[in-house]
């Protein structure tokens, strides 16, 4: 039996074609390239300071928010264990693909002497850094205490029921060490940018916290741990969340130069951590 079916080809509609230049467009491919990996003339320029660190506070105001409103949450028996660790990691995902170019996406005073141990980050920005780090975490658990009153320290990071500081301390050395090899091996020198990088730290994020935050809250983080407990006056064991990333992000950089050297800017970084290894990163693709 034949089939009477129509064979002439169908005409390329304007639209269509349209949409097939702007898919070629160098102008418009270059803008969206800056956006996620953003200008290294920027990154450096000191004029643009402010903007650095408004992204610093920024950022780490929202991953306080996060991870310290997660562990409220979780305690008033609202949200899972699970889901409480794995939203952070989340949340530094959005963060690095939204404003990773901007100021690297360090969120955390350890990750800025990481970078600036190796030689990708100047040491005289890290005390700026830190400082923008540590009021974004304070902004976020003072919204905490409005919204949710003082419930079970704001979400602070705490041994947990059976463990001592000094596992605690133990915990996190471990668990810092990797993150912070985690972003040494996928960031563009001192930024956090793309989606290799979002995907590499936020999924590690989620991951440690999955397993260890029984043990230790898994804050790898001074920053994240300073803001619950200044805001609810709780300082049990906190030198153990700035002792135990410190140490751990230290082995961190002395891995890094093992597996990679010593540092210092290199410009495979950069394309290594745009998945265009080979490719010119500022380089936009020809008009076709």
């Amino acid at each position: 039996m034949g089939c009477e079916c129509d064979t002439r080809p169908v005409a390329s509609s304007p639209d269509h074609e349209r949409v097939g230049l702007a898919t070629h467009d160098a102008e418009r491919a270059r803008h969206l390239w800056m956006l996620e990996f953003g200008s290294r003339s920027e990154f450096n320029d000191p004029s643009l300071a402010y903007r650095r660190l408004f992204a610093e506070l920024l950022g780490t105001f929202m991953l306080v928010l996060v991870a310290a409103g997660g562990g409220v949450l979780h305690a008033k028996g609202q949200i899972s264990l699970s889901a409480a660790v794995v939203a952070p990691g989340l949340m530094v995902m959005a963060i690095i693909l939204f404003m990773g170019a901007v100021s690297g996406a360090h969120l955390n005073p350890v990750v800025s002497i990481a970078f600036a141990l190796r030689r990708d980050f100047p040491w005289k920005r890290v005390p700026g850094y830190i400082a923008v780090q540590l009021l974004g975490a304070t902004l976020a658990c003072v919204f905490l205490l409005a919204v949710f009153g003082n419930v079970k320290h704001l979400g602070a990071t705490l041994p947990g029921p059976g463990y001592t500081a000094w596992q605690a301390f133990m915990m996190e050395i471990a668990l810092t060490a990797t993150l912070v090899s985690v972003i040494l091996g996928t960031a563009s020198s001192a930024q956090n940018v793309g989606t290799i990088g979002a995907l590499g730290v936020g999924g590690y994020i989620a991951l440690a916290g999955l397993w260890a935050a029984p043990v230790s809250g898994t804050s790898m983080n001074p920053a994240r741990s300073f803001g619950p407990a200044l805001v609810a006056g709780d300082w049990t064991a906190f030198w153990a969340y700035v002792a135990g990333p410190l140490v751990g992000a230290a082995i961190a950089v002395g891995a890094a130069a093992i597996l990679r050297g010593r540092g210092g800017g290199d410009a495979t970084a950069r394309a290594a951590a745009s998945g265009a290894l080979g490719s010119e990163p500022e380089q936009a693709p020809p008009r076709h």
